[in-house]
């Protein structure tokens, strides 16, 4: 299991709620905003929902 950087690069603003709570859910709160979190597939689908406001990364451990 690896991990992987979030970075959020897009605006929340004027996206439904559902995407503003995954956001929020993730530890992102603002532009530039950078978490790590361990790849699991509840992460994955977040980031699913989330793809076009994120960058991901895979961090090799």
């Amino acid at each position: 299991m690896g991990t992987l950087k979030i970075k959020q690069v897009r605006s929340k603003n004027g996206r439904s709620q559902t995407q503003i709570r995954t956001l929020r859910a993730l530890g992102l709160r603002r532009i530039r905003d950078t978490v790590t979190h361990n790849d699991t597939p509840q992460i994955r689908g977040m980031i699913e929902k989330v793809q076009h406001l994120v960058e991901v990364k895979e961090l090799d451990e």
